[in-house]
C-alpha cells in the first residue's frame, strides 16, 4: 500500500511540475517538419494584431486584426531601411559615404549607439547600427543624409507607403518613437508588404542575420535585438520593437527549403511571447505550404494581315502559394489564338498561360508579343503578289 500511494505521489508531482514550469526558449513551438501543425489556425493568437505572408507570392496564409492601426515602435525602421536602400541601389548612395552627424540625430532617446554631433560613420555602419542595435540615432542620421532634414525624409516615408498600398500607414518620424508622437500608426499587413519590399534588397540580409558585429573599428559591439535570429532555424531577419504604447512587436522573416516568410506580431505584452507567438506563425507557414513553380517560356504564332507572318511571345515565370501536396496536382493551359490579326505592339497582350488546381483557375499570366508587326498594306500586298507571280 505504501509503495502505491509512493507512486501516486510522483505521479502528482511531476505532473504539477509540467502545469508549474514556465515556458522558456523557441524549442517547444518549433514543429517536426514531416507534422502538420494546425494550431496557429485554429487558436486565437496572444497578440493584438498577426498576419503570416509567403514572401515571394505576398500571399496571406494567417491572419488575426490584421488591419488595425496600431504604433509599430521601432517596426517603423523597415520604412526607413527601405528608402536608404531604394537610394543606394539608385545610385544616389554607396555604402562607404560618410554620414556626418546632427545634433538633432544624437539628440535620439531610446536604443542607441550613442552618436555624438560631428562625429562621422559610414552609411554601411550606420546601416548595421540600424538594423542589428535598432539605433534610433542612426535612423534619424541617414534620413537626414538621404532627404535633407528629417521631415522631408518622413513625408517620402508616406508616399512610399501610398505607392506599396499600405491603406493604414502614417508615419511622424523615421525611428518609432512614440512618446511625443500623435498618429504614429501602421497595421500588420502594411508591416508585411513593406518588409517584403525591403528584403528584396539582399543586402539587408547581409546584416539583418546577423547575431552579432562591432562598429568604431571593433570598439563598440552590435548584439541584434531580434532574438529568433540566433534561436530559430532559417530565420533572416527583420526587425523588432517596443515601447509602452505599442507593446512588443516584430517582423520576422526565414527561409526553409525554398520557401519564404514574413511573420507580423504588434502589441504583445512581453518579447517572450512576441518571440513565440512569431515562431509559431512561421512554424505553421512551413509545416502546411510550398511553393508552386513554373518556368516562363516562349512562343510563336502566325498573323494574319500583317507584313510578317508571324509574331514572337512570351511569358513570365510564376509562383503560387499552396498546401503541401497540392503541386503535383497543378495543370496548366494556353488562351491563345491559333492565328493573331495584325496590327500587333511590341509588348501587347495576346493571351494567357492559365495554371489550375482540380479544374479551378488559381494563377496566370500573360502571354505577350516581343515584336511589332505592323499590317499589310495594299501596296505591299500588291508587290508581293506580283513578285509571286514573276517567279511561276
Amino acid at each position: 500500500m505504501k509503495t502505491t500511494c509512493k507512486i501516486l505521489l510522483c505521479m502528482l508531482l511531476a505532473a504539477l511540475f509540467v502545469c508549474l514550469v514556465p515556458f522558456e526558449g523557441l524549442a517547444a513551438v518549433q514543429v517536426p517538419r514531416d507534422e502538420k501543425d494546425t494550431t496557429a489556425e485554429q487558436e486565437k493568437l496572444p497578440c493584438r494584431s498577426a498576419i503570416l505572408m509567403d514572401a515571394k507570392t505576398g500571399q496571406v496564409l494567417l491572419e488575426q486584426n490584421a488591419d488595425e492601426a496600431l504604433p509599430p515602435a521601432s517596426v517603423t525602421k523597415i520604412m526607413t531601411l527601405l528608402l536608404v536602400m531604394e537610394a543606394i541601389d539608385g545610385g544616389g548612395l554607396t555604402l562607404t559615404d560618410t554620414v556626418t552627424v546632427s545634433a538633432h540625430a544624437a539628440s535620439m532617446g531610446g536604443s542607441q549607439v550613442y552618436l555624438k554631433e560631428g562625429e562621422a560613420m559610414t552609411v554601411e555602419e550606420m546601416l548595421k547600427c540600424v538594423v542589428i542595435a535598432s539605433a534610433n540615432d542612426c535612423a534619424v542620421a541617414l534620413a537626414e543624409h538621404v532627404a535633407g532634414s528629417e521631415a522631408e525624409f518622413v513625408r517620402r516615408m508616406n508616399a512610399r507607403a501610398v505607392a506599396l498600398g499600405m491603406k493604414n500607414t502614417n508615419f511622424e518620424n523615421t525611428n518609432g518613437l512614440d512618446d511625443t508622437a500623435q498618429n504614429h500608426v501602421t497595421s500588420a499587413r502594411d508591416i508585411a508588404i513593406m518588409s517584403r519590399a525591403l528584403i528584396a534588397h539582399p543586402t539587408i540580409l547581409k546584416y539583418s542575420g546577423i547575431w552579432m558585429d562591432t562598429v568604431r573599428d571593433g570598439s563598440f559591439g552590435l548584439t541584434n535585438t531580434n532574438r529568433l535570429v540566433r534561436f530559430y532555424r532559417g530565420c533572416t531577419g527583420l526587425k523588432t520593437g517596443s515601447t509602452a504604447r505599442a507593446g512588443f512587436c516584430i517582423s520576422a522573416t526565414a527561409e526553409r527549403d525554398g520557401v519564404s516568410l514574413i511573420a507580423v506580431v504588434m502589441a504583445a505584452d512581453t518579447r517572450d511571447i512576441r518571440n513565440q507567438t512569431a515562431a509559431k506563425l512561421l512554424d505553421y507557414g512551413f509545416a502546411n505550404y510550398g511553393i508552386f513553380e513554373a518556368e516562363g517560356g516562349e512562343l510563336s504564332r502566325t498573323v494574319k494581315g500583317g507584313i510578317a507572318d508571324t509574331c514572337a511571345l512570351r511569358y513570365a515565370p510564376v509562383a503560387i502559394t499552396l498546401k503541401k501536396g497540392e503541386a503535383a496536382r497543378v495543370r496548366s493551359r494556353v488562351e491563345l489564338d491559333d492565328a493573331l490579326k495584325a496590327p500587333i505592339e511590341e509588348g501587347a497582350r495576346v493571351g494567357r498561360i492559365v495554371y489550375e488546381l482540380d479544374g479551378h483557375e488559381i494563377g496566370a499570366v500573360d502571354v505577350v508579343a516581343t515584336q511589332s508587326v505592323e499590317k499589310i498594306g495594299f501596296g505591299t500586298l500588291f508587290y508581293r503578289i506580283l513578285a509571286k507571280m514573276l517567279l511561276l
